[in-house]
């Protein structure tokens, strides 16, 4: 039986098809596993750390940073509602309001185009975004 150009199209494309798949899931499956596997006590700061610990307390640019765990360990609810790792951030007393991202990463109400890997990074980054301006001093929004 002789291939035909229309059959050697076809497993082409089929073999292209199925690798493409293949590395699309891969992140995804392996992202999985990874969040099945049991990790290793957190240190002072970390996500995850007590409520109320001060994970950062710094001058930066002549602005006074401030970031503290408002939530509880992860799997330790508080009946508060407030969630695991809820943060207070605060720049010259005035609220930061973070945003976590799905991949870890931390949005801020300042620059929603860009992930900081940290909340003492996404601080930074709103105190060089706002230059001479100031946060507003109403910490939320209300209808």
């Amino acid at each position: 039986m002789r291939a035909t150009r229309r059959a050697l199209l076809r497993a082409l494309f089929l073999t292209a098809l199925a690798g493409g798949t293949a590395a699309a899931l891969t992140p995804v499956l392996t992202a999985d596993r990874n969040a099945r596997r049991p990790r290793a006590p957190r240190a002072p700061g970390a996500p995850g750390a007590l409520r109320g610990e001060v994970l950062f307390d710094e001058t930066y640019r002549g602005r006074h940073l401030r970031g503290r765990r408002t939530g509880s360990p992860a799997g330790h609810g508080t009946g508060t509602g407030t969630a695991p790792d809820a943060l207070r951030v605060t720049v010259d007393g005035r609220p930061l309001h973070l945003m976590r991202r799905a991949d870890g990463g931390y949005l801020t109400v300042v620059d929603h185009y860009v992930s900081y890997p940290t909340p003492l990074a996404a601080a930074r980054a709103a105190v060089d975004e706002l230059g001479a301006a100031h946060l507003s001093a109403s910490p939320t929004h209300r209808a």
